[in-house]
């Protein structure tokens, strides 16, 4: 006779602000770097500047981080604020295509482990995100993914895109809405500019 397979519980998630949130910054930071070194991001992070990052959040009273928990242990995280308050290059895009930014929530990442996609967590981060905006009496929501090209050789074989989980949630992909990030990818010496696309859901 064979075991039944045992379904992994759902994760916990916990939406985090101010001096609750600070007190998680080391392990989101090292959530960050570990996550973004894969494919599509390639991202060398650094500890310190993913500390600085994660305490911006803590910092505005209007951001908040959608932690996703393992018992105690952090395993995924979401980000989102006023993107008025948002990285310079996000509002500047917005207000460039007519898109007043004011009306947007932007959710800056969503990061998971690999061990625990597939169990809720990131339709979850949607959901906590989205509620969040609502509280702010904020009426769209955005985010921006990279763009790399398809055929680039360090694309993992059977790369899936999250393009179609996206769209599942309601967000609509507008390609010519762009802005540029600088990161260094692992094997660099320096940084290099990096093109991302936005998707956007405005429920009016």
């Amino acid at each position: 006779m064979t075991p039944r397979r045992m379904t992994p519980p759902p994760l916990r998630l916990e939406t985090l602000s101010g001096a609750a949130l600070q007190a998680r910054l080391p392990a989101l930071s090292h959530l960050r770097i570990a996550v973004f070194a894969e494919w599509p991001y390639l991202y060398d992070g650094d500890a310190a500047h993913e500390a600085r990052y994660i305490a911006a959040y803590a910092a505005d009273p209007d951001a908040a981080v959608v932690v996703a928990f393992d018992g105690e242990a952090p395993v995924g995280m979401a980000t989102c604020q006023p993107m008025l308050a948002s990285h310079g290059p996000v509002p500047a895009a917005f207000r460039a295509r007519g898109l007043d930014p004011a009306r947007f929530c932007y959710f800056g990442e969503s990061v998971l482990l690999p061990a625990y996609r597939g169990r809720g967590a990131g339709v979850g981060f949607f959901a906590a995100r989205e509620a969040h905006a609502r509280r702010l009496g904020l009426p769209a929501a955005a985010f921006c993914a990279v763009q790399r090209d398809p055929n680039d050789p360090r694309r993992p074989a059977g790369y899936v895109p999250l393009d179609g989980f996206w769209r599942r949630r309601g967000y609509v992909h507008h390609p010519d809405l762009t802005c540029v990030f600088a990161w260094k990818e692992h094997g660099d010496e320096r940084e290099t500019p990096h093109r991302l696309a936005f998707w956007l859901k405005d429920p009016r």
